[in-house]
């Protein structure tokens, strides 16, 4: 940059010089400065320094004022000595004071005028020699630009800009406007001259880049010379737009869809170098054009793309070197992102007005607009901070028609999905390793409906609004929930059919992936917006304590679905199992009513075989876990074998053991029965199926001991009845004791004792 002239500097100093604190108040009530004068010291030191004699009627004010002093010691702690430069404060008290004690009414008169006609003219001078510097720093601009000097100009306009700063609490409304004109008419005719210029080196350099660059972007010829050209350019422009502190609607961009917060006007060569794409995005996106189609936002979109990928070396390696080296900390393809931004803006948000009345090509546009700011994102490394276009969305109408465009669509792809043929069967059914939920093709089509859901309104930047997704999904898993239910009636006539588990499995199903959802970092940034902001959608219809929970991150937001899916789960999977025991049951009425008490006894367990009135009730028992293992979930497969297990050791323990007398034959069979065939049948799913089935294990153990064993016991067991009856022998150990020792640990003294009188194999019967 060139070093200031002689000239610069004077216009310099004289800009300093009017912008110190002065009072120019002009005739129509003007005020020229912030800053006033309060006392009537200044006036006073004013009319001695710079008036002096040519007003005769102040010529012998310090003499006057003496006199007044010694005629009137009264006035001694009220009037300061006066010296050389009177610097006296008089106020309006003091000057009545001297008017009702010497009757100097007149020469205060005199003394009044005198001081406003001073102050007056004193104004008027400022206000004219504020002028005079305006038309001289007009005068040195447009004698810079006659003689090609830019950078002369630039600071002249500098100045001007200064004078304009200096001057922005001033009340000078006219002498305001005529600099700020005056000001603006300079910028632009300079601004006009370099973006001239400009356009011509950026035509050297084949810009704007519309297709991919196919060679190197420096030309072979004067590079050199261009590139100082291109330099010496930009950078003036950089210097232009910081000595002119308004924003330049004429080359930025117009749009009315900017976000809230504003971001700062684009740096000033971006503004230029987007001329020309701005023209072609207007000559093929607007009017009548076969380009501008409502049913094809993509072309405009990739369009856009396009352009940014295409110029992004360029940008990089032409224009960022000369940013950096003038100290601009900006990024130069950011900035042109910026600038093709706010052309897509204002075109998207004037289609989705236009398009607020078509849900077809309202979610066409929907989905184009997600899709761009996701490229965008990753693709040209815009940054999250700066606003895309998912702002857009966010107005009332537009989000209100995308939410209600989703949920109608998402209704109809639930009738499509309950309504399809394999709507109830898996599509891993023949992939074993990935099949281990078996969810039903229209439960796992509506969750992939909820996904994409969620993906569509992650990335938007407001909580609120994604709240408002939020609400609508749980509306839809309810609505769900209720289908599942009305199917599941009509099924329940069969419990054990495929198409039942299968709606048994879509409800585990979906309660899974809450579950999972309940713990994503997502959702649980959604949930604490949802506390803070109080959102209604929400938290509506929960206490205080819930609210709580859900702050603390001990609840989830699905929580209450996913208790109404754990409710239909569990009334599902206990009517299924009660049709399954009632056939297992069934089965094993013969095995209860056989001949237990006549059963010789068997020395040799290996020559012993399985009951013949056992093998109804354990092929059925067999065929239904296999038939439930490959129908349900493997995490509801575990619920439900357990749950038979338990039901059928109640069955035979109740059915089978209490209802009848055994001999020493007969026990060791019911126990060969259990232990070699029925357990085995569950140690397929477990380690130690006995475990299961507590009842049954321990009644076979007491009615499997010797004769000596089991006396003993019966003996403790009625001793220790008969002293808990008379409140007597609290030292003693009790049976429980004796009882674990056997491996009895679930069933009660007194059902051992009852299990006891069951044995047929007593000494003297």
């Amino acid at each position: 940059m060139a070093a200031p002239t002689a000239v610069e500097k004077t216009m310099t100093k004289r800009t300093e010089t009017l912008l110190k604190p002065v009072s120019t108040t002009s005739q129509a009530g003007e005020s020229f400065s912030a800053d006033s004068w309060t006392g009537q010291d200044c006036l006073v030191d004013f009319l001695e320094k710079e008036v002096g004699s040519d007003l005769k009627s102040l010529k012998n004010v310090g003499d006057l004022l003496e006199k007044l002093r010694e005629e009137n010691n009264v006035l001694e702690e009220q009037v300061n000595e006066t010296k050389t430069h009177i610097a006296t404060q008089y106020n309006v008290t003091g000057l009545v004071q001297y008017k009702q004690l010497f009757g100097a009414q007149p020469w205060m008169d005199n003394l009044g005028q005198t001081l406003n006609q001073v102050d007056t003219i004193e104004r008027h001078v400022k206000y004219l020699r504020c002028l005079q510097h305006i038309e001289e720093l007009s005068a040195a601009v447009q004698q810079c630009l006659m003689t090609s000097s830019v950078w002369e100009a630039i600071r002249a306009v500098d100045n001007m800009a200064a004078l304009d700063a200096g001057l922005n609490q001033s009340g000078c409304s006219h002498l305001k406007d005529f600099l700020r004109e005056t000001l603006h008419f300079w910028h632009k005719i300079i601004k006009d001259r370099l973006a001239s210029d400009f356009e011509k080196v950026l035509t050297q350099l084949h810009w704007p880049i519309i297709s991919p660059p196919t060679q190197s972007l420096t030309p072979t010829a004067n590079a050199q010379e261009i590139s100082s050209q291109l330099e010496l350019l930009v950078t003036q422009l950089l210097a232009l737009q910081t000595s002119y502190p308004f924003s330049v609607p004429s080359i930025q961009p117009a749009s009315s869809a900017t976000p809230p917060s504003q971001a700062p006007p684009l740096c000033l060569p971006i503004q230029i170098m987007l001329l020309p794409l701005s023209r072609r995005f207007r000559y093929h996106f607007y009017g009548n054009r076969q380009t501008n189609s409502l049913s094809k936002p993509e072309w405009y979109l990739t369009q856009v793309l396009m352009w940014m990928g295409n110029s992004s070396t360029f940008m990089e390696e032409k224009i960022q070197p000369i940013l950096d080296r003038a100290g601009a900390t900006i990024s130069a393809m950011v900035e042109l992102c910026r600038g093709l931004l706010s052309l897509v803006q204002e075109k998207v948000a004037s289609d989705a007005s236009r398009l607020l009345y078509d849900d077809v090509l309202f979610c066409h546009l929907v989905e184009e607009v997600l899709q761009f700011e996701k490229e965008l994102r990753s693709n040209q490394s815009y940054p999250a901070a700066l606003p895309g276009l998912l702002h857009l969305l966010l107005e009332d109408a537009t989000l209100q028609k995308w939410l209600t465009v989703e949920k109608k669509m998402a209704v109809e792809k639930m009738d499509a999905m309950l309504s399809a043929e394999g709507a109830w069967s898996s599509q891993y059914k023949d992939i074993s390793d990935m099949d281990e939920l078996k969810a039903p093709d229209c439960a796992e089509t509506f969750m992939t409906l909820l996904q994409v859901i969620t993906e569509r309104y992650r990335a938007l930047p407001c909580p609120s609004a994604q709240l408002k997704f939020l609400g609508l999904q749980r509306e839809l898993v309810d609505d769900f929930r209720i289908r599942l239910t009305q199917v599941m009636k009509e099924e329940s006539r069969c419990p054990l059919g495929a198409r039942y588990c299968a709606i048994l499995n879509a409800v585990n199903y979906i309660s899974t992936i809450l579950g999972d959802w309940g713990d994503n970092v997502f959702f649980l940034q959604l949930q604490q917006a949802a506390v803070s902001l109080g959102e209604e959608v929400v938290l509506g219809g929960l206490g205080v304590l819930e609210v709580g929970r859900l702050a603390s991150l001990e609840g989830s937001l699905f929580e209450g679905l996913l208790a109404l899916l754990d409710r239909l789960k569990g009334d599902m999977l206990g009517r299924l199992l009660e049709w399954t025991m009632r056939e297992i049951a069934d089965k094993a009425k013969p095995y209860g009513q056989d001949r237990w008490l006549s059963l010789p006894p068997q020395h040799d367990q290996s020559t012993m075989t399985l009951s013949s009135s056992a093998c109804p009730m354990m092929l059925c028992v067999r065929d239904r876990l296999l038939n439930l293992h490959q129908v349900l979930s493997l995490s509801l497969f575990q619920l439900a074998w357990q749950g038979l297990a338990e039901r059928l050791d109640n069955v035979l323990y109740q059915d089978v053991i209490l209802s009848n007398h055994f001999s020493e034959g007969g026990a060791a069979q019911l126990q060969f029965d259990m232990t070699r065939n029925l357990f085995p049948l569950f140690g397929h799913y477990c380690k130690r199926p006995e475990n299961f089935f507590k009842h049954v294990k321990e009644a076979c153990i007491v009615l499997c001991l010797n004769v000596g064993s089991a006396i003993l016991l019966k003996n403790l067991l009625k001793e220790s009845e008969d002293e808990a009856r008379d409140l007597a022998g609290a030292g003693d150990p009790p049976p429980e004791s004796a009882l674990n020792e056997l491996g009895v640990y679930c069933l009660a003294p007194c059902d051992v004792l009852i299990l006891l009188n069951l044995r047929a194999s007593w000494p003297g019967h």
